[in-house]
């Protein structure tokens, strides 16, 4: 919160959580509430909400498409946080501290399951650091931005999905050159060991080195290929 004096009186401007106290007035749905207190009382309150992205929904599809279990930990009250769950169709945390955010992600951990942490704010950053990936929203805190693996640059959550398609796109080309290069060799060194001699078949030294240059230039090019598909330059 922020605090502040003036006229011999102690100002806050606070969450309801911090404030401990619940008010009688109503709350928008999925909107959160900071009460602003003057010494111990308060004497003012306003209602904050953020509108979900258009992209969100697609996000929160293409996770459980891809066997991903989206959660949402918020230092939002219940009351916004059940809202934007519900809109969203996922489970979901609320009223939740750094160090809550932190346990969640140690608790996932230890049981066994990889974690992908998204966060912007100073709040996120353990959370971030701890993750097996972190990703860091590029309008965020420096904080946030120091503690993560990635970065995105824009504050789209579409973004995410992109990346994680690349990550799969990256992994399916390394098992294709790993596989490539095994069976090459696997194939390239008993020849050139001489292993088909007695039927008359051999592999001269400058042959082998021509064929092993073609081998390296495949895997480049199959690498080269995944940066050359428009929707990873995005």
């Amino acid at each position: 919160g922020v605090e502040g004096k003036a006229g011999g009186h102690r100002y806050q401007l606070i969450s309801q959580k911090a404030y401990g106290r619940n008010l009688d007035m109503d709350i928008p749905k999925g909107a959160t509430l900071s009460v602003l207190v003057e010494n111990d009382d308060a004497i003012g309150a306003v209602a904050l909400g953020d509108e979900l992205k258009p992209t969100s929904k697609e996000l929160i599809k293409a996770l459980k498409k891809n066997n991903i279990q989206p959660i949402m930990a918020t230092g939002d009250n219940e009351k916004a946080a059940q809202g934007a769950a519900e809109v969203l169709g996922i489970e979901y945390r609320s009223n939740q501290s750094p160090q809550d955010k932190y346990e969640l992600v140690k608790t996932l951990k230890d049981e066994g399951k990889k974690v992908i942490m998204v966060g912007d704010g100073v709040n996120d950053a353990p959370s971030l650091a701890l993750a097996d990936v972190g990703i860091a929203v590029g309008a965020g805190t420096q904080v946030a931005l120091d503690s993560a693996d990635v970065i995105l640059t824009q504050s789209d959550p579409g973004d995410i999905e992109s990346f994680i398609e690349l990550a799969h796109k990256t992994t399916r080309k390394m098992k294709q050159n790993l596989f490539w290069g095994a069976g090459y060799n696997f194939i390239a060194i008993p020849l050139a060991a001489g292993i088909l001699a007695p039927i008359g078949i051999t592999l001269s030294p400058a042959l082998g080195g021509i064929l092993m240059s073609v081998s390296t230039v495949i895997v480049a090019i199959n690498a080269m290929l995944l940066s050359l598909d428009p929707k990873n330059n995005g």
